[in-house]
């Protein structure tokens, strides 16, 4: 979400700096993403400055050319200038030489000092459109009088800079959603009042234009307030409001759809504008329509509607879907002449069934769905209205229709002192806490010595709870404020052993002392990577589509990072993450413990002395190998992994069960992600791992007293046979003397007969109670050799 400084100001009064109100808003849990400055024209006007034209003569070698003498506060300056309204006596705005103009057309370019025609040129003398200002090209800015020379031309045109602060705003503060309700957060901190707009102008000129208003489902719209204003004229809005608009990134259209768009965003009430000579039988319904009722929405879509959609019809058809979407017809346009404007509140479950229904995401259904004050939307009317007079002209023609049959409650809560000091951890003093509180618009109703007696605001729907309120407290007191205490008094806890948080940090510090880094991702996750929507754990309202299900694999969360990387050209990544996944059956639900970890792009950059190396296959499995040798697993059956989501890979296994999946990501798994290389990808059970630890236990043997001997084999084998296979063979033969088998060659090729390959095996012997001779170690080769080719076929190449 995205709040402007200056509009802010509009409600209170800020006299602390960009840069500390971010700081405070992070401080009371709204926290500030990102502070852009945005300039209220591209380059600011910086370097212009308003000059006096004390000399204009023509010039000697150009007839449409004329030299100037321009004092520039101070300094005179001789500029040589084309416009043909040039002349002595005028204050005009002068771009000194090193300043960067940035036109309304083009690109921007800088001022220098040159020879025009054989005269020096100091400068340049500018029309508007030169500097962005407009689109006038007709001559140079002539400007009042009562300019002052050598002042700023930004002070001058009152041009004031703005700041955008980029809110990652949570679902639950939703009545932080708008100007007016973050102005109320750094008020309730700063202990200040707030500023509302005034709408003591509002007037009904005439009953000309009277709609009449009926809502049939009083629960999906427990308030609806109206009025028509006739006579308008629809244009383009005025500066000012095209401006406060384009900061925090809305489009303009024109002055009507713009005022309504400027009340959502100022006051957080969402609000549309009808045609009102396209009402049909002069009258407005809230109600649900027919199952199946054909509905061609603004996008030009038609939806069909479900009987448990609330809209907004006419006598005779249904004109917008409530909260959420208007019709193909009912919006304004250049002709309309007459409007009825709607301010509502509507039932939060109902917009977000709805939305979610036609996945349908707007700025209003976003409110709506998480809940708006049910108390303000008559004074949006009133403020809409107002601004519509000023900018589109017209008069209120029908009283305001309010249809509140039930009024929303205030919450009532109950807290106790020592509840809040138990719960911050920290006693503040009553007269902090009621300050605090009074601070936040929440009422006391009733006080003892104990507690209070409260009545929250209905638009606070997050504050129904005395836990809530203490949070609220605590938020605005300040968590820093909260001291660390001295001592902490505890008590010894016979943990399981292995302790699941000492393996993780253990595995984490090896993988990070190893160049990877650790993503934490959301659990949350788009039902289009689930290859088994019969296992997924679905959720049952999502606020998306791409979070409507809980991750059955850390895959996907880690390539969307990977994507997100690439795109910013980062693309040599080393990642590990631990987390969760989730799947249920037959009503049934499990949760288990992942690691993931991933290789892609380059090991390691371009240097004078190395190429560029892309990570493979050997260096995952080396990093596997590393973890699991780390945790004293071995023993390990290895097999070729058969998994969807890979192309090749190993499948490490502990009995039955798999321990790891490692291997090549699959290029259709890659797509669904958008990345573009190579991703390799292990994924350990961490649970199965746990239960491995200790399995094996580590026991310190002295260095060997005696020498290691190495022997080679070439083998030439079926294609299909693994080194896995050949490993347990040899290792088979005598686990006494052979410690190590490792391959340091492998060929294929058309030198070898078909579905043949070639390995080469370097055999590590050690006899740990004395010498190996090389009789012993002949006859162990041999031994090994025959079982080779008894059990895989191998034949010994010479």
């Amino acid at each position: 979400m995205k709040i402007s400084y200056n509009w802010l100001k509009q409600y209170i009064n800020i006299t602390q700096t960009p840069e500390e109100i971010s700081q405070i808003l992070t401080g009371i849990g709204l926290e500030v993403e990102s502070l852009e400055k945005v300039l209220a024209v591209p380059g600011g006007l910086e370097g212009l400055v308003i000059g006096y034209v004390k000399e204009c003569v023509q010039h000697p070698n150009a007839d449409r050319l004329r030299v100037t003498k321009v004092d520039a506060g101070g300094e005179e300056l001789q500029i040589v200038c084309g416009a043909v309204n040039v002349a002595a006596g005028q204050k005009v705005v002068v771009a000194t030489v090193g300043t960067t103009v940035y036109p309304t057309t083009g690109e921007p370019f800088k001022i220098n000092k040159s020879k025009i025609r054989g005269e020096v040129s100091e400068g340049m003398i500018c029309a508007e459109d030169e500097i962005g200002l407009g689109t006038d090209h007709a001559g140079i800015m002539v400007l009042d009088e009562n300019a002052e020379i050598g002042s700023l031309a930004k002070d001058y045109f009152k041009l004031e800079d703005d700041y955008v602060f980029e809110i990652g705003l949570t679902p639950n503060r939703v009545d932080a959603a708008s100007h007016l309700g973050t102005a109320r957060d750094i008020a309730a901190y700063l202990r200040t009042k707030i500023e509302l707009p005034d709408n003591a102008s509002f007037t009904v000129q005439n009953l000309a234009l009277p709609i009449a208003v009926e809502v049939a489902d009083a629960k999906a719209c427990p308030r609806y307030s109206s009025l028509t204003i006739s006579g308008i004229e629809v244009k383009d809005s005025p500066d000012w409001l095209k401006q406060k608009l384009s900061v925090i990134g809305v489009r303009p259209i024109n002055n009507i759809v713009d005022v309504t768009n400027y009340v959502l965003h100022a006051l957080g009430q969402p609000m549309h504008a009808f045609d009102a000579d396209t009402i049909k039988g002069n009258k407005v319904i809230v109600k649900t329509c027919a199952e199946g009722t054909i509905f061609k929405t603004l996008d030009g879509v038609e939806r069909k509607l479900s009987a448990d959609d609330l809209m907004i019809c006419n006598a005779e058809e249904p004109m917008t879907i409530a909260g959420v979407f208007g019709g193909i017809n009912s919006g304004v346009t250049h002709q309309t002449k007459n409007i009825f404007l709607e301010s509502a509140y509507f039932d939060a479950v109902s917009v977000r069934k709805t939305a979610k229904r036609h996945g349908l995401k707007t700025d209003a259904s976003f409110r709506y769905e998480r809940g708006t004050d049910p108390g303000i939307t008559v004074f949006a009317l009133k403020y809409a209205a107002i601004l519509i007079q000023q900018l589109a002209g017209g008069t209120v023609s029908s009283e305001i229709s309010d249809l509140y049959p039930s009024p929303v409650a205030s919450f009532t809560v109950q807290i106790l002192y020592k509840n809040v000091h138990r719960l911050i951890g920290k006693a503040i003093s009553v007269e902090e806490i009621k300050s605090i509180i009074a601070a936040l618009a929440i009422k006391i109703t009733a006080e003892t010595e104990e507690g209070l007696s409260l009545e929250v605001p209905p638009y606070r729907v997050d504050v129904t709870r005395e836990v809530d309120v203490i949070e609220e407290i605590l938020r605005i007191y300040g968590y820093n404020n909260v001291e660390i205490p001295s001592q902490i008094r505890a008590s010894l806890n016979n943990a399981a052993k292995p302790d699941k948080d000492a393996v993780q940090n253990q595995f984490s510090d090896l993988l990070s002392a190893n160049g990877f880094n650790e993503i934490l991702c959301n659990s949350l996750t788009k039902s289009a990577y689930s290859d088994d929507l019969e296992t997924a754990v679905k959720i049952l309202n999502p606020l998306s589509s791409d979070l409507d299900v809980m991750r059955q694999t850390l895959l996907y969360s880690g390539l969307e990072v990977i994507a997100y990387n690439q795109n910013r050209k980062y693309p040599n990544l080393k990642l590990y993450e631990f987390g969760k996944i989730y799947h249920q059956y037959q009503g049934k639900f499990s949760e288990q413990h992942r690691l993931s970890v991933f290789l892609s792009g380059n090991d390691q950059a371009e240097q004078w002395n190395q190429k560029e190396k892309p990570v493979n296959f050997y260096q995952l499995k080396a990093v596997v190998d590393g973890l699991l040798k780390r945790a004293g697993v071995h023993n390990l059956v290895i097999e070729e992994a058969e998994l969807h989501l890979l192309d090749y890979g190993l499948t490490y296994k502990s009995g039955s069960k798999t321990l790891v999946n490692l291997g090549l990501v699959s290029k259709k798994e890659l797509k669904k992600a958008d990345v573009n290389q190579p991703v390799f990808f292990a994924d350990f059970d961490f649970d199965l791992l746990l239960k491995q630890i200790g399995r094996n236990k580590i026991v310190f043997q002295d260095i060997p007293k005696f020498p290691s001997v190495k022997r080679d084999l070439s083998l030439l084998i079926d294609e299909q046979i693994t080194f896995n296979q050949l490993k347990q063979t040899a290792l088979k033969t005598d686990r006494k003397l052979i410690k190590e088998v490792n391959v340091f060659d492998v060929y294929k090729g058309d030198k070898l007969p078909a579905g043949k390959k070639s390995y080469a095996l370097n055999f590590v012997l050690l006899d740990e109670e004395k010498t190996l001779t090389d009789k012993a170690i002949d006859a162990v080769m041999q031994k090994v050799a025959f079982n080779l080719q008894k059990e895989a076929g191998a034949e010994v190449r010479k």
